[in-house]
């Protein structure tokens, strides 16, 4: 099973993602920001970063371009609200592996952890 980084600022969405892979077998490692995903990302190597787009102190985009600038190999899905096409083009471009919509079905995220985990 992997391990993945669920980079959100909002905590009920954290404890959605840690139950939902948990459940499958997975080990979850939380930050509430981009910093601290940055941080996270380089303690813990991570196989799949599942990370929001808006947050505060470091959004979810710089955040991905500095993970990508340490691990270019860095395999990292990025989630947002609907409406937000610039950003996840943005975000493609800059080195995502694949782009979830929020609010999100539990077998969305289960095929985006099994498709890019590894």
């Amino acid at each position: 099973m992997a391990k993945i980084l669920v980079v959100d600022d909002a905590q009920f969405v954290r404890v959605r993602y840690r139950k939902l892979l948990g459940e499958e077998g997975h080990e979850v490692v939380e930050a509430n920001d981009g910093q601290q995903a940055l941080e996270l990302y380089e303690k813990e190597g991570p196989d799949l970063v599942l990370m929001d787009i808006t947050m505060p102190v470091m959004d979810g985009l710089e955040a991905l371009e500095k993970i990508r600038e340490q691990d270019s190999d860095a395999r990292i899905v990025m989630s947002s609200a609907m409406g937000q096409e610039r950003m996840v083009i943005k975000a493609i471009q800059s080195g995502a592996r694949d782009f979830i919509v929020k609010p999100f079905e539990p077998e969305t995220i289960l095929e985006a952890v099994e498709k890019h985990s590894g």
